[in-house]
């Protein structure tokens, strides 16, 4: 594969390879700024939260605290996917879909690689100062689960399950900046999320069936197989069950169960349409995440209206 072509997971019209200088596409595409997907499902935690944390008084979302997570969720999952390509040097060196990252082809050697997490880190660090002492806290303590990630696929079939909890932090972590406390509903909405994830990342686990087969790699995917949409159906009917009981137990307005309604019927028609021998359709069907996740927090920002 080319160094200047575009990688498999990535449209073959995204911005860096279209627009970018040719000397900043490594470093962009290291930070999967080529795959703007995962920005999204890292953010979208942090703002339903948000949303909710001004519904439950009656106000619409921190438009403040909305844009510090959206830069702050590009540059943390840049530095994560920096370190998790570190740690996966070798296997995604035999891994067709991920072969022509920067380091395993060499456009960007580990300590360089080191370099970018420490940047991205600490400007992250310098928006999170600008929260509360319980967001700072929770977003320290967020580190461990992104630091456990990459060894995740080597120990368990299931690290689908614990990049859920990594990626859905933004819930507690927004809950805690716009009110500078803890609530039951910001759990239960953590909770749901970690589901969401694990149907929609076992989604995506199945582009890779072949090759994790190979490289001896675990994912959920390869532990369903044939069982998959099923399981991902089941996922997801837990996820919703959990934040339709983050909103009853934030007692919001009745708006929020018609926006909710078209979530639900998003995510069954995805399992749905889930085939394991089809890794074209399980990437498509796993970027569409990104649309249901905005309109839960739609939803979620609706339920300010009191009828």
């Amino acid at each position: 594969m080319s160094q200047s072509a575009p990688l498999p997971d990535a449209a073959p019209s995204n911005w860096v390879d279209r627009r970018a200088p040719a000397a900043l596409r490594p470093w962009l595409k290291l930070g999967r700024f080529d795959r703007p997907t995962g920005i999204w499902l890292l953010m979208l935690p942090g703002w339903q939260a948000i949303a909710m944390a001004g519904a439950m008084t009656r106000r619409p979302p921190d438009l403040l605290l909305l844009f510090e997570f959206l830069i702050g969720a590009a540059l943390m999952r840049a530095a994560g996917c920096a370190f998790n390509d570190i740690v996966d040097r070798d296997i995604d060196a035999k891994v067709a879909r991920t072969a022509g990252r920067p380091i395993p082809s060499g456009q960007i050697s580990v300590k360089q690689a080191w370099a970018f997490i420490a940047i991205c880190s600490l400007v992250s660090f310098g928006i999170l100062l600008t929260m509360g002492p319980l967001a700072i806290g929770l977003g320290i303590g967020s580190l461990a689960l992104v630091a456990a990630y990459p060894f995740m696929k080597r120990i368990t079939w299931w690290p689908q399950a614990w990049l859920g909890l990594t990626f859905n932090w933004g819930a507690v972590l927004g809950f805690a900046a716009a009110t500078g406390r803890m609530s039951g509903a910001a759990l239960l909405l953590y909770a749901g999320g970690l589901f969401w994830t694990l149907g929609y990342d076992t989604i995506y686990a199945i582009q890779d069936l072949e090759d994790d087969a190979l490289a001896g790699v675990k994912s959920s995917a390869r532990r369903l197989g044939a069982r998959a949409p099923r399981a991902i159906l089941g996922f997801y009917g837990v996820s919703l069950a959990l934040a339709f009981g983050a909103y009853v137990w934030a007692n919001l307005g009745f708006l929020f169960v018609p926006i909710f309604a078209i979530y639900a019927v998003h995510l069954i028609l995805q399992s749905t349409r889930v085939q394991v021998d089809n890794p074209v359709r399980a990437l498509v069907l796993f970027k569409a995440n990104t649309w249901a996740g905005l309109v839960l927090a739609a939803a979620f920002a609706a339920g300010a209206i009191r009828l």
